[in-house]
């Protein structure tokens, strides 16, 4: 039995390192390490394994990031977020960040097509 609980352990070990590299990915570095997120899509929980075993795992990695991490499930899809108190200076940068994408948007959108 101790052979099947050390390859249990290494599958999760080996996950939690798959899931922080890809948390680590996804973070913005102008914002410090805050607005953390990790989308999965059905296929990949499909290939990572059970879904309990995932959300531990994704909790522990956003643990080693630092994070308050929190998974919640919809429509079968898997958001990983951190829901750490973000510091003002970075808040107002990522919604400075945010209001120039919806403004550059909007120009998009007003320009003439096919003139």
């Amino acid at each position: 039995m101790p052979v099947k609980d050390d390859l249990a352990r290494r599958r999760h070990e080996k996950l939690i390192d798959r899931l922080e590299s890809l948390m680590r990915a996804a973070l913005k570095p102008e914002y410090q390490g805050y607005y953390g997120h990790l989308i999965l899509s059905s296929d990949d929980l499909a290939e990572m394994g059970e879904l309990k075993d995932v959300r531990r795992a994704a909790r522990e990695a956003g643990r080693r990031l630092g994070w308050k991490a929190t998974t919640q499930l919809v429509g079968g899809r898997l958001f990983v977020l951190d829901e750490r108190e973000v510091p003002e200076e970075v808040e107002q940068l990522a919604g400075d960040t945010a209001a120039a994408a919806i403004d550059g948007a909007w120009q998009e959108g007003r320009r003439p097509r096919g003139i």
